[in-house]
């Protein structure tokens, strides 16, 4: 894959526009409008946050997840190549884009200055292979890569989108090993997608958190370090899930229900934001939206979850912030 230059995607997204392609499926035209609005007549007080939140050395680090990059405009949580692209070329003009390993050691430093984002993966699509992956590759971008091990292991289509009448293919085991050679994280979402906040069997937990980490560990021959939630907000999570990912050894897991990571936060529950094809929220969710900074964290009565410095390789506070 030959990957263009951003201006060269900026052009050609609005070539697209104006040949009459449905750019944006998930929002109705006025509302984008009034999207628009809100991100330009807010961007006075977000620039204040800003600087504020510089000074005090508190600027959050931001989590993003995609599940799906394509374009047959397929469902909501389909993105088109184009349109990822021009969003990675618009976030790495503007964010320091970071991987899940630095945002704990931000969190754990209790500092940071300088606006970031972690990008990450969902499910484990192989369409994702097609030009999303080696883009992220040839720019040496951070990317965290969470997979249905069941899926992977079995080469077969995830049952919500069967429900849908589709019928894509995962990501297969040849696949991931090429993605973490060249650099990508990957990580564990369970072994059959289930949700977890539902689940009172042990044994059943056990598989889907615990022994799904090991086979994808074993499968790899690589050391799986995250683990993130299947839907994952607050009603797909449970404090006994939280502990069970503590006692398999990884060192956080990702919920999706959006919040911010402030220094100083939990290093083990990292909250991540959904992006879809929509520009316009993801500029207003990666430029620390005032209405998304009251989202309440999931609470589960962490046992020592401060025993993340202990599995991290390379402590904070190890390495200063940079001014």
């Amino acid at each position: 894959m030959v990957v263009p230059p951003c201006a060269t995607i900026g052009r050609g997204f609005m070539r697209g526009a104006a040949a009459g392609r449905s750019l944006v499926k998930t929002m109705p035209v006025w509302k984008q409008l009034l999207l628009y609005l809100y991100y330009y007549g807010s961007r006075p007080l977000r620039r204040r946050q800003h600087r504020r939140a510089v000074a005090e050395r508190r600027v959050p680090m931001i989590v993003l997840f995609y599940h799906r990059v394509a374009d047959d405009d397929a469902n909501e949580w389909t993105v088109p190549n184009r349109t990822f692209a021009r969003q990675i070329c618009w976030l790495q003009d503007r964010f320091e884009l970071i991987s899940l390993e630095e945002v704990q050691r931000r969190l754990l430093r209790g500092s940071n200055t300088r606006p970031c984002v972690s990008i990450t993966f969902d499910d484990g699509y192989a369409d994702n292979c097609r030009e999303a992956i080696p883009l992220l590759v040839k720019r040496q971008i951070p990317c965290t890569y969470f997979v249905t091990v069941q899926n992977v292991l079995e080469g077969r289509p995830f049952p919500h989108d069967l429900a849908r009448g589709h019928s894509w293919l995962p990501n297969s085991l040849e696949q991931l090993k090429a993605m973490a050679d060249a650099g990508m994280e990957i990580g564990a979402h369970t072994y059959s997608h289930p949700d977890l906040g539902q689940l009172d069997d042990e044994p059943q937990l056990r598989r889907e958190i615990v022994s799904a980490g090991q086979q994808l560990q074993e499968a790899l021959g690589r050391r799986v370090r995250y683990f993130a939630f299947p839907f994952g907000h607050h009603a797909h999570l449970s404090r006994k899930a939280f502990d069970l990912a503590r006692e398999a050894g990884y060192e956080a897991v990702c919920s999706a229900y959006g919040g911010y990571n402030f220094p100083g936060d939990d290093a083990f529950h990292l909250q991540r934001i959904p992006v879809d094809e929509t520009m316009v929220r993801l500029k207003n969710w990666t430029t620390v939206d005032p209405r998304k900074l009251g989202t309440p964290r999931f609470v589960y009565e962490a046992s020592e979850t401060t025993d993340v410095r202990s599995r991290m390789v390379g402590i904070a506070g190890e390495q200063p912030e940079q001014p």
